[in-house]
């Protein structure tokens, strides 16, 4: 059994905690944060132990679990690192790319395993598409979400947008070619609504929304590839996938039937809505970490894989910041 630590209680700590303890093995040894007031209502509420020293906690565990402000993750990564712990943090992995090299450097001399947040890797209904996508070639994602203050101390980039960059540098398996975006600060001193368009080197498109001032919460991508359409419904945890086959003329012909004119043929359409399990993604992302840990496997998502999402966050933020000053 792995002893485990969570570092931070907040709204997003409470759940990780609350998701430790229905993992068997997992031994919540218990957690700090900062906040004593809210730390004591944690304390009672979930039964465990309120540590008042990060560093003594550290010693105490084999796996830390980092759900702190992303300004912290590195001081509590590279603590825990130095002390060969293995390391659970939530995106973005840290502020700055300098920050995120130096945690890979630690992280290699200290041969543990490190697994960064990127929840909607563990999106039932992206898990249940993955099966189907090859080779999309256009890519559209929305991720809308009503205003909270929570989260506005760094752009939407960082705060939204980074969770279907993730997704999308997962399926699209070619390096970037070019990157547009603009972006608009409506409410805060950074952008909170963005659009930004990635070009692959194998010819997909990424084309990528996101805000924070939204009427109505959306997460939804749409992938487009050979004979193939398929939208995941994050919020909703749906997915569809409409297929475009050859007409099969000893069977009966499913779906609709696409005439492609000019004596090219026909072709049917099929509508399928695959089963999506039900699973609490935070919980699964969780167990996913410790099976990698004790079976000496690599993480699903690896501090490179956050390490990438980051970057080209900050390539975004800095392709908007450049059409913000051609305006001024």
């Amino acid at each position: 059994m792995l002893k485990i630590g969570v570092l931070g209680a907040g709204h997003l700590g409470k759940i990780h905690i609350k998701c430790i303890q229905e993992i068997e093995e997992f031994e919540l040894v218990g957690f700090y944060d900062p906040d004593v007031h809210s730390a004591e209502k944690v304390e009672q509420e979930f039964g465990i132990r309120r540590w008042e020293s990060i560093d003594e906690l550290i010693d105490a565990i084999d796996v830390v679990d980092i759900v702190t402000p992303t300004i912290s993750h590195f001081d509590c990564a590279s603590r825990a690192l130095k002390k060969c712990k293995h390391v659970f943090i939530e995106k973005p992995i840290v502020t700055t790319l300098e920050e995120a090299r130096e945690l890979i450097k630690i992280a290699g001399e200290a041969n543990v395993k490190v697994q960064v947040g990127h929840v909607e890797r563990f999106n039932p209904a992206f898990l249940a598409a993955e099966p189907a996508f090859d080779h999309p070639m256009f890519i559209e994602c929305h991720r809308l979400a009503q205003f909270n203050p929570r989260g506005t101390d760094v752009p939407v980039i960082l705060d939204l947008m980074i969770h279907d960059i993730d997704i999308i540098m997962s399926v699209v398996k070619s390096n970037i070619k070019k990157i547009s975006a603009s972006g608009v600060a409506v409410v805060s001193d950074t952008p909170d609504i963005a659009n930004a368009r990635i070009e692959f080197n194998n010819g997909c498109v990424a084309n990528l929304t996101a805000s924070r001032i939204s009427m109505k919460n959306m997460r939804k991508s749409r992938f487009f590839q050979r004979d193939a359409y398929i939208s995941v419904d994050f919020l909703k945890k749906e997915l569809e996938i409409v297929r475009i086959r050859n007409v099969d003329k000893t069977t009966p012909p499913e779906g609709f039937i696409l005439d492609l004119g000019m004596g090219r043929g026909t072709k049917q359409i099929q509508f399928d809505k695959p089963e999506v399990q039900p699973l609490n993604a935070i919980k699964t992302e969780l167990a996913s970490f410790q099976n990698a840990i004790q079976t000496n496997t690599i993480p699903t998502v690896t501090i490179n894989d956050g390490y990438l999402a980051l970057e080209v966050a900050h390539q975004i933020i800095e392709k908007i910041n450049q059409s913000a000053n051609i305006i001024a």
